[in-house]
């Protein structure tokens, strides 16, 4: 791994000039783009704290609706929570390390509370300490994303971010999906009463501590400023009106646009369990079916959206999960139909997660890079809240069909208006990727 533990010139640079060229060899001459090591490395750490976030959330909705007896309109507001309350702090999380230009140690601090938020959980077993506890979770993600994604840019070759931010994407995913499995084998062990979903949140918490030790003692703390122990750099400060770029103001339009009508895959998932095809034990591998695509396609897509554009495929994800709608409201097909939601929602995250990061990444100068990115974050995460909470009146006072047919309708009338806002930047890309 190149780590420079001090008096490092530019360490930001290296990663990105080792995916692209190498020092034996004719000069100028291409070779083969080597993925850097510090985003293999942060991979790692999302990949075991998902492992320990996506075992919880596997069995999350059934233990809030049937553990803990509450209804879709509890649920919803949890979700909201899950999916929105990051939203307080990720600007601060990315300007803070913006402006110190130090974001590991801000990541490292964001994954120390979501750490933290296990042990909690094991004592909490009504409302309002689960949504705090679920608070206390989101809060610390909403810190280390936009740094942990800085750093992934910084350590990329502007022509591979999609296609780095893929690789970050895939090894996350793979967490995701061993969560769900161990949240599975566990209750299947565990099979009644409250012991076997205590035991997912202790060894939630035990994975949550390894990904804190990875990125505590491997990551380098990249840098975008010049770092000596004999020259003394003025800093760069961040400025607010560096985050005011017309394309950037287009993607926070788009990104809140479209996830004011994305529908949690919690609710997808209970769902499709309310058509009578997926009993409770067999729960959480509805999140597997979804991790498997995603795994399978993040990488790909990633690559697609360097060449074709990135907007495109944000918005060819969005497409994809407006076909998973109808088919969860009605249960078209059967368990079949179940299959195909799965396999639509984990392409709608391969194409919309990663390369939401990589699109905000291009639009703001390189000093508020964390900030930019956590903006399209935060813009996402509050407009998933508002989602969560009113697709879940929507479901406790009316019905599930109707929910997902307003939903539905929501969704293909902001496809098209996101595309007209999209579509300088996806001309753009297009030819950044013929050219390149």
């Amino acid at each position: 791994m190149y780590v420079t533990l001090r008096g490092t010139p530019d360490t930001s640079g290296s990663d990105r000039r080792h995916s692209t060229t190498q020092a034996s060899g004719g000069k100028g001459k291409k070779v083969r783009r080597t993925v850097a090591p510090t985003v293999v490395g942060l991979g790692a750490v999302s990949l075991l704290t998902d492992i320990s976030s996506e075992s919880v959330n596997a069995i999350l909705p059934i233990y809030i609706t049937v553990v803990i007896g509450l209804g879709p309109l509890a649920y919803g507001f949890v979700d909201g929570i899950y999916q929105g309350v990051s939203a307080l702090v990720r600007i601060l999380g990315g300007w803070w390390a913006d402006r110190t230009d130090r974001p590991k140690w801000i990541a490292l601090g964001g994954y120390g509370i979501s750490a933290a938020s296990r042990v909690v959980l094991l004592f909490s077993q009504a409302f309002w300490p689960i949504t705090g506890t679920i608070a206390m979770d989101r809060i610390g993600k909403g810190f280390r994303t936009g740094p942990r994604d800085a750093l992934i840019a910084t350590a990329s070759h502007p022509d591979f971010l999609g296609r780095n931010f893929g690789v970050h994407r895939t090894m996350d995913t793979t967490g995701a999906l061993i969560g769900p499995l161990l949240a599975f084998a566990i209750l299947a062990a565990f099979p009644f009463g409250l012991h076997g979903y205590q035991t997912v949140f202790v060894v939630s918490f035990a994975a949550a501590v390894m990904g804190v030790a990875v990125l505590g003692l491997i990551i380098p703390n990249l840098r975008r400023r010049p770092d000596t122990t004999s020259v003394v750099v003025p800093p760069s400060r961040p400025r607010l009106r560096d985050l005011a770029q017309p394309g950037l103001r287009r993607v926070l339009i788009v990104a809140g646009l479209l996830s004011v009508f994305t529908v949690g895959d919690g609710f997808l998932y209970l769902s499709l369990q309310a058509g009578g095809q997926i009993t409770d034990r067999f729960f959480p591998l509805l999140f597997v079916g979804t991790n498997i695509a995603y795994l399978a396609l993040a990488i790909p897509l990633g690559r697609l959206a360097d060449r074709i554009g990135r907007g495109t495929v944000f918005l060819a994800g969005h497409v994809v999960l407006l076909a998973a709608y109808p088919m969860a409201a009605t249960h078209l097909g059967g368990m079949i139909g179940a299959v195909i939601v799965l396999l639509l929602l984990g392409t709608f995250y391969a194409a919309t997660d990663g390369v939401l990061a990589a699109l905000a990444t291009r639009e703001v100068p390189e000093s508020v890079r964390a900030s930019g990115i956590s903006a399209a974050q935060t813009v996402v995460a509050i407009t998933r809240f508002a989602s969560s909470v009113v697709f879940g009146l929507m479901w406790q006072f009316g019905n599930r069909e109707l929910a997902l047919l307003v939903m539905t309708a929501g969704m293909v009338a902001a496809v098209p208006i996101s595309a007209v806002l999209l579509r300088a930047l996806a001309g753009r890309d297009r030819a950044q990727g013929t050219a390149t």
